[in-house]
């Protein structure tokens, strides 16, 4: 566990190779326009912010790509790469007395220099002269400044300002698709701190299981979260806002904002979404947990709906891994995702008709309205044009948002089984996503929780994770009687028709293993649906190929 060793060390060089990386790309793309290899690269870094007009200081976190290429975690400073010679400076605030009575030390700038592997460090109003002095080619010197859209939140990145600019050149479109492409590529010590991130998020996710019950309220789980990776990761940081969603919340996908603050009670029987992910030295992870509140027993109504979808979205997330690798891009692995999903809730009797055609209908979106997975680095949504390290998240909502609208459309309404899903109208929702780097061979899992229904199961009545040998056979062997049981039940569940028939409904897992939960709708029909998922060996557990 990461907790019993406390956070890693984290080393420099993995900016000045990041550094090194752009300025080997950024050269050839010159070349290859036949522009001179003259001029600066210059980003500026994040500033503080304090809440609206008072004086308080909302805790900083470095801006993105500055953090990528410097590994600064105090704002207020500038770097620049010289892309003649590959020398890098940093240009730090220059602080004040006061600065040393209220929030410490300060330190010299030979220090910054030491700790974050630059050539040079001066100060932030020394930007100009420096830059000029170091200048060995014709005319003005050209600053190559970072600006361009981020197609997740549309927002533009901001360019380097600074007092004398006017005596440059400038490029605001260079840098930009240069220095996001190479964020894509992670290096081994890119990859080790997020796999660190996943490590501490993983143990925290199983605490956040183990407590979980009803009577407590939402935050109180993110609370868990937060005081495991702080405490025993040394996380300060979350990558993204916490969404710890039960009961009909679990179906909101970003659950857990300003104006839905996880502070619902929780109920026996609630569906738990917890997605959460800790950040470690700027780089993030990004899991999702799904499981019920309290109650296990198979035959509990709640946990039979938890059990088929739970199966839906794990058999798209394992379809996925399986044909991981590279050239897959995320639109086909979107795909793939969408028809598993749309493929087990048929078998389950919620949907109605010929897959291919409810994917060409896009009825996929009604109960996945997000992509499949999305780029995974120093941002929650790194950039990038294809998958290398992503944050794989199928998932399976029940949201009247969605559905009402849905069952009033001919061309979709004729796919849904409208007895069998108002049964799943207060559900809520599942998700599962884990953190997947795509290989030359396929892909290593980056993420360690428990997955299939029995682990969860056993998980939350107190068992360590990994399971012990004696613990798999336990559950392994419940989940055999009750599949057993589930059988028979299907065998006798029948559902009769208008014209007079009968017929039951279940899914078949890939092992052979059935269930079924019977439920008489309004006019005294009988629907079976599934409930039971495939018992995966542990060995299988990991996923990895």
């Amino acid at each position: 566990m990461a907790s019993m060793h406390g956070p890693p060390e984290v080393a420099m060089e993995l900016h000045a190779l990041n550094r090194a990386k752009l300025v080997h790309s950024f050269r050839q793309k010159l070349k290859a326009c036949s522009r001179p290899l003259y001029g600066f690269i210059l980003l500026q870094g994040g500033t503080e912010q304090t809440r609206y007009c008072s004086d308080h200081v909302i805790l900083f976190r470095q801006e993105s790509y500055f953090a990528y290429l410097f590994g600064v975690r105090e704002p207020g400073f500038y770097g620049a790469i010289d892309v003649s010679t590959g020398k890098s400076f940093l240009f730090a605030p220059r602080l004040t007395d006061e600065y040393a009575v209220w929030l410490g030390k300060i330190k010299p700038l030979s220090a910054y220099k030491e700790r974050y592997m630059v050539s040079s460090v001066c100060y932030a109003d020394e930007i100009g002269p420096v830059l000029k002095n170091h200048y060995r080619g014709p005319g003005k010197p050209m600053l190559y400044l970072l600006y361009g859209l981020n197609t997740d939140s549309n927002q533009f990145s901001k360019p380097a300002e600074f007092e004398g600019i006017v005596d440059f050149q400038t490029d605001l479109d260079t840098l930009h698709p240069i220095l996001s492409e190479g964020r894509v590529f992670k290096s081994e010590l890119e990859l080790s701190l997020i796999k660190y991130a996943n490590e501490i998020s993983s143990t925290a996710h199983i605490e956040v299981m183990q407590k979980t019950k009803a009577g407590l309220k939402e935050y109180q789980l993110e609370m868990i979260f937060l005081h495991h990776i702080y405490m025993h990761g040394g996380c300060r940081h979350c990558a993204y806002t916490c969404i710890c969603a039960t009961g009909e919340n679990s179906a909101i996908i970003h659950y857990g904002h300003a104006a839905a603050p996880n502070d619902q009670t929780i109920e026996d029987g609630d569906m738990a979404l917890m997605d959460m992910g800790a950040e470690y030295h700027f780089y993030a992870s990004d899991i999702s947990c799904s499981f019920p509140v309290s109650n296990h027993d198979p035959s509990f109504s709640p946990w039979c709906l938890v059990s088929s979808t739970t199966y839906a979205v794990l058999k798209a997330h394992d379809a996925v891994i399986s044909v991981l690798k590279p050239g897959l891009n995320l639109i086909d692995m979107h795909k793939l995702a969408e028809k598993q999903i749309l493929e087990a809730l048929k078998a389950g009797s919620v949907l109605t008709g010929e897959v291919d055609d409810m994917m060409e209908a896009r009825l996929g979106a009604i109960f996945m309205p997000h992509g499949a997975g999305h780029f995974l680095g120093i941002d929650a949504h790194d950039p990038g044009g294809y998958p290398k390290v992503i944050a794989l998240q199928p998932g399976c909502y029940f949201n009247d948002a969605l559905l009402n609208p849905a069952l009033q459309k001919p061309d979709l309404s004729k796919f849904i089984n409208q007895d069998v899903i108002a049964r799943f109208k207060k559900f809520g929702g599942v998700r599962i996503e884990s953190n997947v780097h795509i290989t030359s061979n396929g892909c290593e899992n980056f993420t360690d929780v428990p997955r299939q229904t029995w682990e969860i199961e056993a998980v939350m009545a107190g068992s360590s994770w990994p399971l012990d040998s004696e613990t798999i056979q336990k559950y392994q062997s419940n989940v055999a009687v009750n599949t057993s049981a589930s059988a028979e039940a299907n065998a006798a569940t029948e559902t009769t028709t208008e014209d007079g028939t009968s017929s039951s409904s279940a899914i078949t897992t890939e092992d052979g293993t059935s269930g079924s939960l019977a439920t008489a709708t309004e006019n005294g029909t009988t629907i079976s649906s599934a409930t039971t998922t495939a018992v995966d060996s542990a060995q299988q557990r990991a996923l990895t190929t």
